[in-house]
């Protein structure tokens, strides 16, 4: 089969591969018929995760149509339309068992990505993303092998479109949680750093549930234009105000801020030189330019949601400021 195969950073190709074949009896093959590509990727794809191979398969954003069952799948069959989340669980330890599927303690033969992590089981096995996640082929491919055929999967109804339901296996469900996380309720004012897919449709889960003001920071003029236009969002260019923080409380009531800010960022935030140096240097993982901002612009009492991806030491985390906002 042909796949997107990773060869250093900057630098994918489509191969032929061997196909993917049944190993576990649990599992299942999907043929990929939408696939998509997610932020995380491009995190892989400039090299800023470890443990990402030659050869590897990106992709955790898949769906497509099962065509082998293992001999003890009993959820799915030959011939169904089916989304595959990102996570790989297998549905029956602590965590699962606590619907907290992305800690499941026996998918991931890696190490996950905790500096301090002790001796701590590491997180779930992911699609595509790393040997620090089980080193699982991903759906950047015309095949992949689906372990735990009995947990993750969910059947597709006919109705819905590749395109309608694809976003289910990620960035969809990132987005609601990232709202419900949140605590936004009806009224709620909202702002949302980062115009991405995940952050687009954060604002539509946000609108969803209630939020009567809701601010979108980037600066993709384009993005922000779509979500004025969409949702009718308040868009603000941080490349037009130095202090997006700033702006937003001035248009909040009583300059107290707002009731909940969302980060949908994450480590590749546009940051100072210093932390840009510090981050090439492998010094710190993360620009903090983002997060400070969010811990800036939310109330006292509010709530931060942080959607975005981090890694290892974040630049400048103003702490004592979170502290200060309660």
């Amino acid at each position: 089969m042909k796949a997107l195969t990773y060869h250093g950073p900057h630098h994918v190709k489509v191969e032929n591969v061997p196909d993917p074949g049944i190993e576990q009896p649990d599992d299942i093959i999907l043929r990929i018929t939408a696939t998509a590509i997610c932020g995380s990727d491009l995190h892989l794809y400039r090299g800023k995760i470890p443990q990402v191979k030659h050869g590897d398969i990106f992709g955790h954003e898949f769906m497509g149509e099962v065509v082998e069952t293992g001999r003890d799948v009993k959820n799915i069959q030959k011939g169904d339309r089916v989304v595959i989340p990102f996570v790989i669980a297998c549905g029956d330890c602590f965590f699962c068992r606590l619907q907290q599927y992305s800690a499941c303690e026996n998918t991931n033969d890696g190490h996950g990505a905790a500096m301090n992590k002790k001796q701590i089981p590491p997180p779930a096995a992911l699609f595509g993303y790393s040997h620090l996640y089980g080193g699982v082929p991903g759906g950047q491919a015309e095949y992949v092998r689906v372990p735990k055929g009995n947990v993750g999967p969910f059947k597709v109804p006919p109705l819905l479109s590749d395109d309608k339901a694809l976003f289910l296996s990620d960035i969809l469900p990132t987005a609601w949680q990232a709202a419900k996380n949140a605590q936004i309720q009806q009224g709620s004012s909202v702002a949302v750093f980062g115009a991405g897919p995940v952050g687009l449709l954060t604002i539509a889960c946000a609108r969803l549930l209630g939020a009567e003001q809701i601010f979108i920071i980037d600066h993709h003029a384009y993005r922000l234009r779509f979500a004025e236009e969409r949702y009718g969002a308040i868009p603000i260019n941080f490349d037009d105000e130095n202090d997006p923080a700033e702006k937003i409380i001035d248009q909040t009531a009583g300059h107290r801020g707002v009731d909940a800010v969302i980060d949908a960022v994450g480590f590749e935030a546009k940051g100072s030189m210093t932390e840009t140096v510090l981050t090439n240097l492998k010094l710190e993982g993360s620009s903090g330019k983002a997060l400070r901002q969010c811990i800036a612009a939310v109330r006292r009492g509010g709530v931060v949601s942080v959607p975005g991806v981090y890694a290892g030491f974040i630049h400048g985390f103003l702490f004592g400021d979170a502290f200060d906002k309660g």
